[in-house]
């Protein structure tokens, strides 16, 4: 999968591209399939909502589930950003976030860059997300919502939120985002399942709590230039990963063909993984 210089240009604008449909159903179900056994896991992966037992994330599925494994290593997620970054890339973090049905959360404004920077020590903005919606997502289920263009701002000052749900984030206040808002307007791309979406680590986003019928379930693979890798190890390695390999890609038809990936992490959490460094 290789953009054009037109995406190229227009991701540079806008600070994300929407690909609505880029995979198959056949494609989504092996992966829907397996959420339910995922989520029900008692392992320290599993961030639940605030008085609610419903996932609201789920890291590092791609170190001890075969599908999402292979999906870890899909060219047509990896190979754009390599693409835009001219460089190799690893696996900084893997999310299945469940914006479940009546009781998914919100996501406040934020940039994915300014928790990498402030928790992780990641040295510049070269990682972004990949995103592949495994429900349709639509206006009623608290769908993503970007200011296109605010990634041209750079990193902006943020505030570290502990209290308003159940994953700390570091959050932009009210009035930075109505001045960004009054610049840029605001989106939410909405699409079947199987839709994708590439953005910059410094366009800032957020979601509303999904108060309908129905799931938003969508993976989130968030890679790294490798040599952009992070420097500090404060939150656990299932959340900022500390292998900075290069991911090296299987064929277009991963998902629907079993190639042998590594499980390393099947049969628990390691103990490297949930050390933190107390210092710095």
């Amino acid at each position: 999968m290789k953009l054009s210089a037109e995406e190229v240009a227009r991701f540079e604008r806008d600070g994300y591209l929407f690909f609505p449909s880029l995979f198959t159903p056949e494609e989504i179900k092996v992966l829907t399939d397996e959420v339910p056994a995922l989520y029900a896991m008692r392992r320290p992966e599993n961030v639940r909502e605030k008085g609610s037992d419903a996932v609201r994330t789920n890291f590092a599925a791609h170190m001890y589930s075969e599908p999402f494994a292979r999906l870890a290593r899909h060219p047509r997620m990896i190979d754009p950003v390599v693409q835009l970054f001219g460089e190799d890339v690893y696996m900084h973090q893997f999310k299945v976030n469940g914006k479940m049905a009546f009781d998914g959360d919100v996501w406040q404004w934020h940039q994915d860059y300014g928790t990498w920077m402030n928790d992780d020590l990641m040295p510049a903005a070269r990682a972004m997300n990949v995103a592949i919606f495994l429900d349709e997502v639509n206006e009623f289920n608290g769908p993503l919502m970007f200011i296109p263009g605010s990634h041209r701002k750079g990193a902006l000052p943020a505030g570290h939120d502990t209290s308003t749900t159940s994953y700390p984030l570091w959050t932009i206040d009210k009035d930075a985002i109505s001045k960004l808002a009054a610049e840029g307007g605001i989106v939410a791309p909405k699409g079947p399942p199987g839709s994708m979406i590439l953005f910059h680590g410094c366009l800032v986003h957020a979601s509303t709590s999904n108060l309908s019928p129905w799931n938003r379930v969508s993976v989130y693979l968030s890679l790294c230039a490798v040599s952009n890798h992070i420097r500090r190890f404060r939150r656990p390695g299932y959340i900022a990963h500390r292998d900075f390999t290069p991911i090296r890609t299987l064929p277009d038809d991963c998902l629907l063909r079993a190639y042998p990936v590594e499980l390393p992490w099947k049969d628990g959490t390691p103990e490297s993984a949930m050390k933190v460094e107390l210092a710095a």
